[in-house]
């Protein structure tokens, strides 16, 4: 008995502890969150896009034998730099100093037989003035001179042609540059049009990329010298994502639009002093488009849902309201609004991890100025206050 009561009593308690608890709870208002909120508006902005580019240097030569014959000897090795008429490769050039002793003699042969030819025509010529021969022999003596006349400028040529082939065994670099490859050992037989290695001139690199027709359009409006000596500069991303050190300029575009693709072909120019880009590698060149009045917001104001980008709108009475919008592109820690936002809307900076649709909070506003001239560049800085 003493126990039931004991037990009536506990059940009681908790009961009346729970009734309590539930109407305590239900007397506390919903606590609102004090959260940071910006206006967003316009500003003077840069966009910066990225476009993948080759590198290529802006000489590369592929040198190949002009002649054949065994690679006697390799003067260069893989990578070494050379000047402008180094020595890079011999062949065996016997056979061609043969050739060119054989066509000194021929000269000399076709100058003796001219020599024969002259005296014949004088011979001529004084039996003429005795009537002893007819004019005929005289024009046939004048023939044979001209035919052994023409005799020496063939034998000078086949005499040139063989020096030719001599100076053409030694191999010489075209330009300043690096050696690349070598495929082949001494000793190989080489036949005319072999390629023996390719030569860069790295002290600076060619970039190539495409873009697209409608950001070209919108290069030409913001920027009217685009190209040239008077271009803004561009910058460049390597493969690891490091900023290139030099800024290159765009130098030539293309004429005409690629079918299909709808993009044209830009080159800039990049100095490359210390030999880093190497012909053939990739990069990204870094273009930059002036932007007046552009409606920036926060890219920590927003988050994404289904490939699609959000913001929390807060209205005149606190609530906030999940709104998407269509970003044009980003610009350090902002993205520039296409569509869906408007200047003077107010959006949570931090914390919408803890809020929801309809949820009312406390704002405290944060100024726009204040926090977009913090976090840009000193370039888009001055451009903002201007």
């Amino acid at each position: 008995m003493f126990t039931k009561q004991v037990l009536t009593t506990c059940v009681v308690g908790l009961l009346a502890v729970g009734c309590t608890d539930r109407k305590t709870g239900a007397e506390q208002p919903d606590e609102k969150l004090t959260l940071p909120v910006v206006a967003i508006k316009r500003h003077n902005t840069a966009l910066h896009r990225e476009y993948v580019s080759t590198l290529e240097a802006v000489q590369n030569v592929e040198i190949r034998a002009r002649v054949s014959g065994f690679l006697e000897k390799i003067h260069v090795d893989e990578g070494q730099p050379v000047r402008r008429g180094q020595l890079l490769f011999t062949l065996n050039a016997a056979e061609y100093r043969a050739e060119v002793d054989k066509a000194k003699a021929a000269y000399k042969n076709a100058v003796a037989n001219a020599r024969t030819a002259e005296v014949e025509v004088e011979r001529v010529k004084l039996l003429i003035a005795k009537n002893i021969v007819s004019k005929t022999d005289l024009d046939l003596a004048q023939a044979k001179l001209e035919s052994a006349r023409a005799q020496i400028d063939d034998a000078r040529s086949a005499q040139a042609m063989a020096a030719l082939r001599v100076a053409q065994a030694s191999i010489r670099a075209p330009f300043d540059g690096i050696i690349n490859r070598i495929p082949l050992k001494m000793g190989s037989l080489i036949e005319e049009g072999t390629l023996l290695t390719t030569v860069s001139d790295l002290n600076e690199v060619f970039a190539y990329f495409d873009v697209s027709e409608r950001e070209y359009l919108g290069f030409i409006k913001n920027n009217r010298d685009l190209l040239g000596k008077g271009a803004k500069p561009v910058e460049m991303l390597l493969a690891d994502e490091s900023l290139y050190p030099h800024k290159g300029r765009i130098e030539v575009m293309e004429s005409v639009f690629e079918d299909g693709a709808g993009t044209i072909a830009f080159r800039a120019r990049f100095p490359n002093p210390k030999h880093l880009l190497k012909h053939g590698s990739s990069g990204k060149v870094r273009l930059e488009n002036v932007m007046d009045k552009a409606l920036l917001v926060p890219q920590q104001a927003t988050f994404e849902v289904q490939d699609k980008n959000y913001v929390y709108v807060v209205d005149q009475n606190n609530r906030v309201k999940s709104r998407s919008f269509v970003p044009q592109g980003r610009t350090g820690p902002y993205y520039l609004v296409r569509s869906g936002l408007e200047p003077g809307d107010r959006v949570v900076y931090e914390g919408i991890q803890n809020i929801r649709d309809g949820a009312q909070i406390v704002p405290r506003t944060i100024s726009t100025d204040s926090l977009y001239l913090a976090s840009a560049p000193p370039a888009q800085a001055a451009m903002a206050r201007n």
